[in-house]
């Protein structure tokens, strides 16, 4: 059997492709919650202003940027890359896991556990890259 090893670039895209998958199962499941629909008709949502949708929107870019920057940046700057942006998403899932302990969010903590395991191997697998990898 042949042990053959990927090239860590690809690793790194890959990892953020399926923390971005979970991110958008996330979001697109939780319209199946109570009141979910209608508070978006309403407007009486957390994305209730251009400027909080902006910002969830260069926060949400981040992930799908660095499928890209993984694999096209310089070796450095990939590095500190994935390093910096694998420790805020990181944190920033285990924050709304904590924060969604409820049975209809029981599905959200699910893939923000999920997606901090994936955010977490980025950090692991950047933080021992070498530019011979």
């Amino acid at each position: 059997m042949n042990n053959i090893t990927t090239n860590r670039r690809i690793q790194l895209a890959a990892l953020w492709v399926s923390a971005c998958l979970c991110y958008l199962y996330g979001d697109y499941f939780e319209l199946y919650t109570p009141d979910k629909v209608e508070s978006l008709i309403s407007g009486e949502n957390v994305l209730n202003t251009p400027l909080a949708l902006f910002i969830a929107s260069v926060i949400m870019l981040i992930p799908p940027l660095m499928v890209v920057g993984s694999l096209m940046l310089t070796f450095k700057l990939a590095k500190v890359l994935n390093l910096i942006f694998g420790v805020l998403f990181t944190l920033m899932m285990l924050f709304i896991a904590i924060n969604s302990l409820t049975p209809w969010y029981s599905f959200y903590v699910l893939l923000a556990l999920v997606e901090s395991f994936l955010t977490g191997l980025i950090i692991w697998k950047a933080s021992h890259w070498s530019i011979e990898d």
